[in-house]
């Protein structure tokens, strides 16, 4: 798969894992791996740049004894996965486009 393709499908795939409520790095992954290859070291890039493009919030809070970030989506975020999902639909179109039968039996 196209690497910018993926990046920005990795994006949206971890805004929608906080996209109910707040989560930590770990759970991400967990939620996200069914469907997505993803590791620590692909996510903890994508989520400081998601909170640099202001899309999610951190906070940090001590949890058995270490320090833990929660991130929180903004209503940048969930506007931009409303917006994937406008975006989706035309990707959606191409492909039909691209991968319908000749009608000429070619």
């Amino acid at each position: 798969m196209d690497h910018q393709l993926k990046r920005g499908l990795l994006d949206i795939c971890v805004l929608s894992s906080i996209r109910d409520g707040e989560s930590y790095g770990y759970r991400m992954i967990r939620d996200i791996s069914p469907y997505v290859t993803i590791s620590e070291s692909t996510l903890y890039p994508i989520l400081r740049r998601l909170e640099t493009a202001g899309h999610l919030t951190v906070r940090s809070c001590e949890h058995n004894g270490r320090l833990r970030k929660y991130y929180t989506i903004t209503p940048s975020g969930l506007e931009r996965i409303e917006e994937f999902k406008r975006e989706w639909k035309e990707i959606m179109g191409i492909y039909e486009f691209i991968t319908r039968e000749s009608e000429q039996g070619e």
